[in-house]
């Protein structure tokens, strides 16, 4: 027993060090990735078709189609397809009472029927693009709200660049308590991983509230083909499949006014069902790599909580040193966690400008290292969740 309490300890010494030089490495290549300025006098010259999967959001859905509606973009390059995923609420009468411009509604209960799919965001989307007129795909949720010159960046990076993918910004709204914001900062630090670790040419991780991709890059790519057992997937796993057809043309729009901003969950039971949704799809990344750095971390996380227990133990049948070395690792490795952390988050909160969120620092680090806990254990075992009022897996 004392051999395995020693040799968690030095397992714990590694992670430590691995986890700050990668909080490191994060922070040094969002840094390095250049800030994206819109050029003078930009003029667009690409039709987009912003596509927006909808499932009971009568709440939002309003909001979010006047923020594209009201986009700083020529109207005849932008139409906005709104597909309704058998909503048993108001969706479809309020998208229909909207009379915007260019906005189409399909019915997805007209191409697929209940049932006939566990992928229903992802027929969604794909029903959508083969209808789409526009050479660019953008896509959002249905409860984001887009600023005005979000469509422009994005273009602008389009037109000039190339890619065959653009990843970018999403936030949550200002925050209202200390869960919420919570939520807020740890979607601000995986804003800044997903900037950095595209800056290296490794686009591992994506939202679809905020993607784009080129309609010719999902067609080679055969769309979701390959990963559509999957309920979710729509965004991240697509985007792997173009980075691995298309080397080096997946890009990070690092720009403030693009960022798409959507509501906290509301409670702990949605959150948690929420990340559980994105902890199911780890094992079926295409890079080992990143399913390692992810354990890894998870590892690191669990022995903070491990080391405590096992002193409590370790007092009883190895006396006063071993149980020391215990409490001493779990502060020193909470301690390298929590600095190291607030390194990276610091960055994210100044980017976005987002101070508020660093307050009460602490009690967001101590929710990370039982979230980051639960969640890595809840995806490994728990392999159906709800999403949007259905059991899926």
């Amino acid at each position: 027993m004392n051999q395995i309490t020693i040799g968690l300890i030095f397992l714990g010494c590694a992670a430590a060090a691995g986890y700050a030089l990668l909080c490191f490495w994060v922070v040094r290549n969002w840094r390095r990735l250049p800030e994206w300025t819109v050029p003078e006098a930009f003029v667009p010259h690409t039709s987009v078709s912003v596509v927006i999967p909808a499932r009971n959001e009568a709440a939002g859905i309003e909001a979010c189609l006047r923020s594209v509606f009201q986009q700083n973009y020529p109207p005849h390059l932008l139409e906005i397809i709104v597909v309704d995923d058998h909503s048993e609420d108001d969706t479809v009468a309020i998208v229909g009472s909207l009379n915007l411009p260019n906005l189409r509604l399909l019915r997805l209960a007209d191409f697929v029927q209940p049932g006939a799919t566990t992928s229903f965001k992802k027929k969604a989307i794909k029903t959508a693009i083969a209808h789409a007129r526009g050479e660019l795909i953008v896509t959002t949720d249905a409860d984001c709200t887009a600023p005005p010159d979000w469509l422009p960046a994005i273009v602008s990076l389009y037109e000039q660049r190339r890619p065959k993918a653009i990843l970018a910004s999403v936030g949550l709204a200002p925050a209202a308590n200390k869960m919420e914001r919570f939520q807020a900062l740890d979607m601000a630090g995986l804003m800044l991983c997903s900037g950095a670790i595209a800056h290296r040419g490794m686009p591992l991780l994506a939202n679809g509230a905020n993607l784009a991709y080129a309609k010719t890059a999902f067609e080679a790519v055969q769309g979701f083909d390959g990963i559509d057992h999957l309920a979710s997937g729509d965004d991240l796993m697509l985007v792997h499949k173009i980075a691995a057809a298309f080397p080096g043309q997946v890009l990070f729009l690092k720009h403030q006014s693009s960022t798409v901003l959507t509501a906290p969950k509301p409670d702990a039971t949605s959150f948690w069902q929420q990340r559980i949704r994105w902890a199911t799809k780890t094992s079926h990344y295409r890079r080992p790599g990143m399913t390692a750095v992810l354990g890894g971390i998870w590892l690191f996380c669990c022995l903070i909580l491990l080391l405590p227990l096992l002193a409590i133990g370790q007092a009883v049948t190895s006396g006063y040193l071993l149980t020391c070395g215990c409490w001493a690792s779990a502060a020193l490795f909470f301690l390298i966690k929590t600095l190291s952390d607030r390194y990276l988050l610091g960055e994210a909160a100044s980017f976005f400008k987002r101070p508020d969120l660093l307050h009460r620092f602490l009690y967001s680090e101590v929710l990370h290292l039982l979230y980051m806990t639960a969640i890595g254990l809840g995806g490994l075992l728990k392999k159906r969740y709800e999403w949007k009022g259905r059991q899926v897996k």
